[in-house]
């Protein structure tokens, strides 16, 4: 078993960044080399602005590259809660965002011919309870009517075709939703940033940002750079530098398994029709096929915001109890990988975008949702940014700091038990 990303493991080498010092003088530096910065470096190099790129890592070494790979449309909580919280109207955009974030990734895949694998094949949300089946029922009714047509109620009978568990009660199919390689899709937006024009500059974590008459100074270990506005996209991995969104966003692990490249016959007895799936649990679980026909299969597993081997090799033993428990019949599979991540949520689980009081852009708290949103949203804020028509569909949400939250999430084990207490009781 590799404690290694299976996207990182198996994506081509990015080769574009730039040697030498961080320096240089710009119009817009972009903090955060993931999908938000990558394509917002890209639209806003598109438009000619002279455009620097800092990543801290390697271009997708954050949470673009340690995600499940699930491209899914629709938000993650209920429509009808959305609504309760957000307001018919931008629950409504919100939701449509989600849906025009997927088409984004398709259309850049397009012109930019980027060899990520991506593919259309409906999301089914799987009710892990029979009142769970009763919640995603009354759900699809109000989507189906509202906003979303291409959706389908599926019943325990309908789901043979799907997916070869007992562990489930019925489902909402989402048709729309999609898949990619992420790994490749972070190399192939990195790769057409620079051939727009954008400067990226790897291993160059932005240490301290001062203001110098009217530009803004980020200092790195690599040299310091100067720019006229920046843009703020580091989620989970924001840093000490950037304290105003520290309080804002908790850093959550996310867990993954990916197994050996299964056979036909065992593709055939746990999920012959390709599609992400997602449980019901408040700590469930997720799953699809990888292009090399893997089982890749995730989960929060533990409360924790430390992703490291020791922390991946514990959570992933309690994902491959998981997996047994839903498909036996893999059981006896071999697992190849096992990796985590850090995901940005926010206390609402509504991701933030738009400038802050100290005028600093921002895009990032996509709550475990931003594989197809982060791209989408960074494009949208650097139109923003260009003065294009402001489209950010969660312009003006308002967005308070965690109480009590500086920078570590000290209480995520007390969150942790309190969503265990509701699984088991709801």
């Amino acid at each position: 078993m590799r404690f290694a990303s299976y996207w990182h493991d198996t994506a081509p080498a990015f080769t574009g960044g730039t040697a030498g010092p961080a320096e240089g003088t710009y119009d817009v530096a972009v903090v955060g080399g993931g999908f938000t910065g990558l394509s917002a470096a890209r639209t806003l190099a598109m438009s000619g602005a002279k455009v620097a790129l800092l990543e801290a890592g390697t271009v997708g070494s954050g949470a673009s590259g340690r995600n499940g790979g699930h491209l899914n449309n629709g938000v993650s909580h209920s429509f009808a809660a959305a609504k309760a919280h957000l307001g018919a109207e931008r629950a409504t955009a919100l939701y449509r965002a989600f849906d025009a974030s997927v088409d984004f990734v398709e259309a850049t895949v397009a012109e930019e011919g980027i060899d990520c694998n991506f593919k259309r094949v409906g999301k089914l949300k799987l009710a892990s309870k029979p009142a769970h089946f009763d919640a995603i029922a009354r759900n699809f009714e109000i989507v189906n009517r509202e906003v979303d047509p291409d959706t389908a109620l599926l019943t325990r009978a309908d789901l043979a075709g799907e997916v070869r568990s007992d562990a489930f009660h019925g489902a909402m199919l989402s048709r729309k939703s999609a898949v990619a390689h992420m790994g490749r899709l972070a190399v192939g937006l990195a790769e057409a940033a620079v051939r727009h024009g954008a400067t990226v500059f790897e291993n160059a974590p932005v240490t301290a940002l001062r203001r110098d008459g009217g530009k803004r100074v980020l200092e790195t270990p690599r040299g310091a750079v100067r720019a006229g506005e920046v843009l703020v996209a580091t989620g989970a991995y924001t840093s000490g530098a950037f304290g105003w969104f520290r309080r804002r966003i908790v850093p959550v692990g996310s867990f993954i398994l990916a197994t050996r490249p299964l056979t036909d016959a065992e593709i055939a007895a746990a999920i012959p029709r390709e599609r992400t799936f997602v449980t019901s649990m408040n700590i469930g679980n997720y799953f699809r096929l990888s292009p090399d026909r893997r089982l890749m299969f995730g989960g929060r597993a533990r409360f924790s915001a430390v992703s490291n081997q020791q922390s991946d090799a514990r959570s992933g033993a309690i994902l491959q109890a998981s997996l047994a428990n839903i498909f036996p019949q893999l059981a006896h599979v071999p697992v190849d990988y096992c990796w985590g991540g850090l995901v940005d949520m926010t206390k609402d689980r509504f991701p933030r975008a738009g400038r802050n009081d100290d005028g600093l852009w921002y895009a990032m708290g996509y709550s475990g949702h931003g594989a197809q949103m982060s791209g989408y949203l960074g494009s949208l804020i650097a139109e923003a940014m260009l003065g294009k028509e402001d489209r950010n569909p969660v312009k003006g949400l308002g967005w308070p700091a965690v109480p009590g939250h500086l920078g570590q999430p000290w209480f995520l084990p007390m969150v942790g038990l309190y969503y265990k207490l509701l699984d088991r009781f709801q």
